[in-house]
């Protein structure tokens, strides 16, 4: 299909788009209704009605109730830097992945013991059903929230160790690398896989987003050697973030 081919209702979702993008249309201005959509275009209601709920399902605009549809304003993206891990010492994980120095950082946590499910299983070498310690991590940043991430580690390794609960303890907070090191697992490799899909509504709801749109999620592995010692899935609404790799060229 050519862009001459659109369905009427992308051509004029398009339009709009474009005028919310050049500014003709600013944050928080009222998006004209159905009618005058109609009117304008002169397309069908079905039309007019379908354009509307593409602007809405890109994040573009928002219904508030007994008010209309309005646009919203679209935040300036954070860099996430990617570009290794310290291993002893220094700042936080979290201040490493914010890759600026005065970002303040704060994040809150629980953890519990779990049972690993068959995808977890895989990227921790375990079994199906062995006993993982799962972390779950809210972060932000001046005090807005910002990243969601889980992680689990596997007991058979951590467990009845001082480092068996990641945010409690003698290392408590430290990071993976130097809490491992510990127990006499050395950390030396990193596995990152990126991914987008779209976000849940608990996670919508924690990030200060919209049920649905889009996230980007950040499959994150540590290594000791070949063994799997944490792995993480890092989670941000896609709108706020871009990823920059920084990677050593040796």
């Amino acid at each position: 299909m050519s862009f001459g081919d659109q369905p009427a209702y992308l051509r004029v979702a398009g339009d709009l788009r474009q005028k919310i993008a050049d500014g003709s249309l600013p944050p928080h201005t009222r998006l004209p209704s159905q009618a005058r959509i109609r009117e304008e275009y002169g397309v069908s209601d079905t039309v007019a009605l379908e354009a509307r709920k593409v602007l809405m399902a890109e994040g573009l605009v928002e219904g508030r109730s007994g008010s209309g549809t309005y646009v919203r304003e679209q935040p300036v993206p954070r860099r996430l830097v990617r570009k290794g891990y310290r291993t002893i010492g220094g700042s936080t994980p979290f201040r490493q992945e914010q890759g600026d120095d005065q970002v303040r950082g704060t994040w809150e946590s629980n953890s519990e013991q779990d049972k690993a499910d068959e995808p977890i299983a895989q990227r921790l070498r375990i079994e199906p059903g062995d006993r993982v310690m799962r972390t779950r991590y809210l972060f932000r940043t001046e005090g807005e929230p910002t990243m969601l991430s889980t992680s689990w580690e596997p007991l058979a390794l951590t467990g009845r160790t001082p480092v068996m609960l990641p945010e409690e303890g003698p290392l408590a907070g430290r990071g993976v690398a130097e809490r491992m090191a510990a127990i006499d697992l050395i950390v030396d490799n990193v596995v990152e896989q990126v991914g987008a899909r779209p976000g849940l509504a608990e996670e919508a709801m924690a990030l200060g987003g919209v049920p649905g749109h889009a996230v980007l999620v950040i499959a994150r592995t540590f290594f000791a050697g070949r063994q799997p010692v944490e792995t993480a899935d890092v989670v941000v609404l896609a709108a706020g973030y871009r990823i920059a790799y920084h990677l050593p060229v040796k």
